[in-house]
């Protein structure tokens, strides 16, 4: 009984281990590349604090959003009522309906880096 016990309690200490909650740093200039309503190319902001984030879009509105605790890499905005994933560096945000936000290379100086596959 006593090593059942044990058991379970060495698998939730490795359900809840810290890198189980590891969130991507999205924080950053961002361009839209894709479904933009008319603003392709235009600068997007986001900056993150924790599991809060908040985002400056093209049109100068800004969101609030959070990251999803129960789906890894992805968020919701609350002001669209849609939510959105993104890829395990952070570098591409892409929202529900379609739009597809990519890290501003020339801002990071990371041209080997920039992935132009959206």
């Amino acid at each position: 009984m006593k090593k059942i016990i044990v058991g379970c309690l060495v698998a939730l200490g490795l359900m809840t281990s810290p890198a189980s909650a590891d969130i991507a740093n999205l924080t950053g200039h961002y361009i839209c590349v894709k479904n933009c309503n008319g603003m392709l190319w235009h600068s997007a902001y986001v900056t993150q604090n924790g599991w809060d984030l908040n985002l400056l879009t093209g049109a100068n509105e800004p969101l609030r959003a959070q990251t999803d605790w129960f789906s890894p890499n992805r968020i919701w905005i609350v002001a669209w009522n849609t939510g959105a994933v993104y890829s395990p560096n952070g570098w591409v945000i892409q929202f529900d309906n379609g739009m597809i936000w990519r890290r501003h290379c020339d801002y990071y100086n990371h041209h080997d880096h920039c992935d132009h596959a959206y």
